[in-house]
């Protein structure tokens, strides 16, 4: 199982892996920056999913594999 975690909680999943690589990079702006990533961000990720800016982690199998920062 591959997640992403926001202080200690899992906000999404994946049994399989799917999507969870590049929902990271673009939740932590990796695959987009400027305004792009602002409207992203403010829109999707904390209006929709749930998330607000701060460290989030990259988990596979419980393990952390990847942190990055929400702005």
């Amino acid at each position: 199982m591959e997640a992403i975690r926001q202080n200690g909680k899992i906000i999404l999943h994946s049994d399989d892996g799917t999507g969870m690589k590049m929902i990271f990079k673009n939740l932590t702006g990796r695959n987009f920056q400027g305004q792009e990533y602002a409207e992203h961000i403010r829109h999707i990720a904390i209006g929709e999913m749930g998330f607000s800016p701060s460290i989030i982690e990259h988990c596979r199998d419980g393990e952390v594999i990847g942190k990055g920062k929400i702005m």
